[in-house]
């Protein structure tokens, strides 16, 4: 059976290019179009669709207050349709922590030509919305994990993460305490997304997290965010670790790529890391996961049930590539315990 898509969008054109693009695949069909809220509430009902796709600003109804009402009463997967503006990074932030499931981004200029540059990336993500699993939010005030006793000094940890994964990081980022190892964490998201996503873990977190600078070092107590659009790589210098950030090709189609932070990890600290494979479409970070774990590193994935798309983690899990497979919410405690070995 196709994927039945709702697309919500005041604009006309977005709509109107958001069903060229979907009806171009033969296993996804826009059952119909809304243009504020209130048409897409009674569509809703009426077309029963697998996947809304939801611009982040609407009018009648604030677009945050319409997707919080929907988790709460009829979860349904939800992919934002964002701007590339400061507000329309934050507000799509928000909206993944509301339950949106991901998020695709209208391009500045030459709208038409730009939509269908990324088509088949637009399709991907539906096709992977219709996988995922609808959620009131995750909660938030996680008390900090108490230290273990370990050296700081010489462990890293490395997250990788996609689809669901902004917020799956928050709250493992809630749950560190200030004197954790040095965290690097590549999420797919793109440029100009990046930084606002740093300050929310920053805002959320005991440790201090920023959007990684190349040349940056590395130090504990400290998490460092991959730039969208640039791949984050670590690299030893003396008996420091240090950010490199670099425009490299895109791996598994992503830059940045969670294999690439892996593949550096691997490099630069070998068995001093522990990593983690979160939520996420596709299989990026599966391979260099595995890499880790057969150098001797201890390595997780986040378990199907609290994953938003067990893409990522269940490829890893099938290779073979993790010790432990563990809730999210306990992801954090895992790899301090990692740490403390």
């Amino acid at each position: 059976m196709p994927i039945k898509v709702l697309v919500v969008d005041d604009s006309a054109l977005i709509r109107q290019l958001l069903t060229e693009i979907l009806s171009a695949d033969d296993g996804i069909e826009v059952v119909g179009t809304a243009s504020d809220p209130y048409i897409a509430r009674s569509k809703i009902k009426a077309l029963r669709p697998d996947v809304l796709t939801l611009d982040v600003e609407m009018p009648r109804m604030d677009g945050l207050k319409f997707l919080e009402n929907l988790m709460r009463l009829h979860p349904l997967p939800v992919v934002m349709v964002s701007s590339l503006t400061e507000r329309g990074a934050d507000v799509t932030l928000a909206a993944l922590a509301l339950g949106a499931v991901d998020f695709v981004t209208k391009p500045r200029l030459e709208i038409a030509r730009g939509m269908h540059d990324y088509a088949e990336l637009v399709r991907e993500k539906i096709r992977g919305a219709a996988r995922a699993r609808p959620a009131p939010p995750l909660p938030r005030e996680v008390a900090p994990v108490l230290p273990q006793g370990y050296r700081t000094t010489d462990r890293l940890i490395a997250l990788g993460a996609s689809a669901g994964g902004t917020e799956a990081l928050r709250v493992v980022m809630e749950a560190m305490p200030a004197d954790a190892p040095a965290v690097v964490m590549t999420q797919h998201i793109p440029a100009g997304f990046s930084r606002p996503f740093a300050e929310r873990l920053n805002r959320s977190s005991a440790m201090t997290v920023c959007e990684a600078e190349d040349g940056q070092p590395i130090t504990p107590g400290c998490g460092y965010v991959a730039p969208g659009g640039r791949h984050l790589e670590v690299v030893r210098s003396g008996a420091r670790w240090l950010c490199r950030l670099t425009d490299a090709e895109p791996v598994c189609r992503h830059r940045p790529s969670v294999d690439v932070l892996f593949g550096s990890v691997l490099r630069a600290a070998g068995r001093n890391a522990v990593a983690g494979l979160l939520t996420g479409m596709g299989d990026d970070g599966a391979r260099g996961l595995l890499a880790l774990r057969r150098a001797g590193v201890r390595t997780l994935v986040q378990d199907e049930a609290s994953c938003v798309v067990w893409g990522m983690p269940g490829a890893a899990h099938r290779l073979g590539a993790a010790d432990e497979v563990v809730p999210l919410g306990r992801v954090a405690e895992r790899l301090l315990a990692f740490a403390a070995e």
